[in-house]
This record gives structure tokens, C-alpha cells and sequence, in this order.
């Protein structure tokens, strides 16, 4: 009977700790980030502000960014959310300021390690046969907290390397 206390005390914590996981389990599509980017080749080093958001509980998603060194290359973007397209990954076609759009795939990596997401990005900018990609790998720290590190690269010829941590709203 002394026992019990104990017992119960730990099943609790194991509870929670096994429901925090689980939240954070799940891709967050409302969230805002700060990035600190580095790109050798443009010498353009400096942090980026992001957020993004699905409108109500439609699946229409709205994305901005600013870059707090570079007015010029700041954007919007407005897409359309495609819940697990094939084996989980979620997919977002966009289109966006400077006559730009793309393909957005998400998909949580949990089999690999809990709270692990992949994301692959392909856009065009400005009607350009410019094709770029941004690789990501990120982390749920928990249901609110995300640290990402991902590499852009468009066409093989300007890479950019970027640290985020981002807030789920």
C-alpha cells in the first residue's frame, strides 16, 4: 500500500511526458521564425524573419518572410495545403510575390526520432529558369518550440546556409 504513491506519481509523469511528445509529433502550419543566414558567395550574412499560417480551418496556407538586411527581399505567398498527399507528406502549391511559385513537402520523420520533420522547397522566381530548393531538417524541442537548419541553393550556383528557430502559434 506504501507503494501506491510512488507508482501513481510515476505513471503520471509518464503520461504527460508521452502526451508532450505526441503534441509535438504533429506538423505546425501557424508558426513565426527568426533565421541567421549565411551566404558566401553574395556575402549577404544576417538574420530573416518568417511566419506563416493556414487561414481559419481551411486549408488555404499564407506565408511572408522579410530580410532584416536586404528590403528587396522580403516576400508573401499565398497556397493551397494538400493534407498527406503519399506515405504522410503533406504538400503546399504556392505562388508568390515577384511572379514566383513552387511546391512546399513536409513530412514528420517520428519513425526516425520523435519531433524530427524534413521539408523540401521548389520554386521558380520571376518566370526565370531559375530552379531553386531549400533542404530542411528540423526539430520539435516540444508543441511550441522548433530549431531548423536547412540549405537553399538555386541552380547550383548561390547557396545559402540558415539556423531558424520558430514560435508555434
Amino acid at each position: 500500500m506504501k507503494h501506491i504513491l510512488p507508482i501513481l506519481t510515476l505513471t503520471t509523469l509518464a503520461a504527460a511526458a508521452s502526451a508532450q511528445s505526441a503534441a509535438a509529433a504533429g506538423l505546425s502550419y501557424n508558426r513565426a521564425g527568426l533565421s541567421y543566414n549565411t551566404d558566401a558567395a553574395a556575402g549577404d550574412n544576417g538574420y530573416s524573419l518568417s511566419v506563416e499560417a493556414l487561414v481559419g480551418s481551411s486549408n488555404v496556407w499564407v506565408g511572408a518572410s522579410a530580410d532584416l538586411n536586404n528590403a528587396g527581399d522580403d516576400g508573401v505567398s499565398v497556397g493551397y495545403l494538400f493534407k498527406n498527399v503519399v506515405a504522410g507528406i503533406d504538400a503546399t502549391a504556392f505562388v508568390g510575390s515577384n511572379d514566383g511559385y513552387g511546391i512546399i513537402a513536409r513530412r514528420s520523420l517520428n519513425e526516425v526520432v520523435a519531433g524530427l520533420e524534413g521539408r523540401i522547397v521548389w520554386g521558380q522566381e520571376g518566370g526565370s529558369n531559375t530552379n531553386s530548393f531549400v533542404y530542411e531538417l528540423a526539430y520539435n524541442v516540444n508543441s511550441k518550440y522548433q530549431v531548423a537548419v536547412s540549405i537553399a541553393d538555386a541552380n547550383g550556383v548561390d547557396t545559402e546556409t540558415s539556423v531558424t528557430v520558430r514560435y508555434n502559434f
